[in-house]
């Protein structure tokens, strides 16, 4: 059962394809109509009309050359495609993935809720800090949801950017994020934050009584046959929610299997298609910076076609292209300079040869 396919669960229709999600939401700026109404495959198939599996390995084969790039794998219809490393990055080594954490938190956070661990996005998060909020009592931070969380508009002002520096080498991250003033409106006012997510870690933690990683391995890493690499935690020893978790080029890969097959892997259904549909609808704010964005997942467009993914500092993406079947995993050298040019390098290479390829092999001329 696909994320682009309008899949029955219990009997309930559940309106999971793409332009399903789009046709219904007056959030997304950009309308994708359904291929018998446009021309997009005819302008994919000229954008690459020579393009077989040789050539598609060809254009992988170079990405180092464009930036800092250390791996890419690409998977379709379940089956790899092709996978390339560069420098010291091998098949069997972790990387740290960066924010693109923060969509597994996501998923983590969507178990937890399907499990019983937590009540659902509209709980408030003042009950998982009691003492906290017995000492410094504010009922408009009392009453953020775990939903204003994972839509980065918790209203709280944020710890990332130029503020990212002072959050982690504050003594308790919970209480700094928490003492943070309001900067906007709960719910409403959208402003990036690392110090969100954590607060979602340690939610997780105190709802469930085992530490995130626990219940990662438990109930998502484990049962997909995922190896966790290192993962910072803060000086409380909760794990950072949102940032510096390590996985494999190929795992990650299987995240976003997880996702194309509406929580799916291996036959058992890990996280609710319910969730998965969520999770990725564009939620508004009325601060720009965060576009296109859902339960920590971004959207975009790549040769027309609607792409879900994961996005992490310096280039490290989980990239879904579900009318095709496709992932895109790339991982870029932390710490390299000059990682925005190449950023924009690489999603030019991806959308003008990278997906009419992969695209030309889902469905030959």
């Amino acid at each position: 059962m696909k994320l682009w396919i309008l899949s029955v669960t219990a009997g309930i229709l559940l309106g999971v394809g793409w332009a399903v999600f789009l046709d219904s939401s007056d959030d997304t700026p950009d309308k994708v109509e359904s291929a018998e109404n446009d021309n997009r495959f005819r302008v994919l198939q000229s954008m690459s009309p020579a393009v077989n599996r040789d050539s598609l390995l060809s254009v992988t084969a170079s990405l180092d050359e464009i930036g800092p790039i250390s791996s890419i794998v690409i998977a379709q219809k379940g089956d790899l495609v092709t996978e390339e490393y560069f420098g010291r990055m091998n098949a069997g080594r972790t990387h740290n993935i960066k924010s693109a954490s923060k969509s597994i938190l996501s998923i983590l956070v969507g178990i937890a809720i399907d499990k019983g661990y937590l009540k659902g996005v509209d709980q408030p998060i003042g009950e998982f800090f009691p003492k906290y909020f017995k000492s410094n009592p504010d009922s408009l931070k009392e009453a953020i949801t775990i939903g204003d969380l994972l839509t980065m508009r918790s209203g709280l002002t944020s710890t990332s950017r130029s503020r990212y520096g002072r959050w982690v080498i504050s003594d308790n991250w919970i209480e700094y994020k928490l003492s943070r003033p309001m900067s906007g409106h709960p719910g409403i006012d959208r402003d990036y934050s690392t110090g969100n997510t954590h607060l979602l870690s340690v939610i997780l933690t105190r709802a469930s009584g085992m530490s995130t990683r626990a219940f990662a391995n438990r109930y998502l890493f484990n049962p997909m046959d995922i190896r966790l690499g290192g993962w910072d935690r803060d000086p409380q020893g909760y794990y950072m929610g949102g940032n510096n978790m390590a996985l494999r080029p190929r795992d990650m890969v299987k995240i976003g299997e997880l996702m194309m097959n509406m929580g799916i892997y291996n036959g058992e259904q890990l996280v609710s298609p319910e969730w998965v549909v969520e999770s990725v609808k564009p939620v508004t704010g009325r601060r720009p910076g965060v576009i296109n964005y859902g339960y920590l997942w971004f959207r975009r467009e790549s040769a027309g076609l609607e792409t879900v993914y994961a996005y992490g500092n310096g280039g490290q993406y989980i990239l879904i292209i579900p009318e095709i079947e496709a992932i895109i995993a790339v991982t870029t050298r932390n710490g390299a300079s000059g990682t925005r040019s190449y950023r924009r390098e690489l999603f030019r290479v991806i959308d003008s040869a990278i997906v009419p390829g992969l695209y030309t092999l889902y469905k030959p001329a």
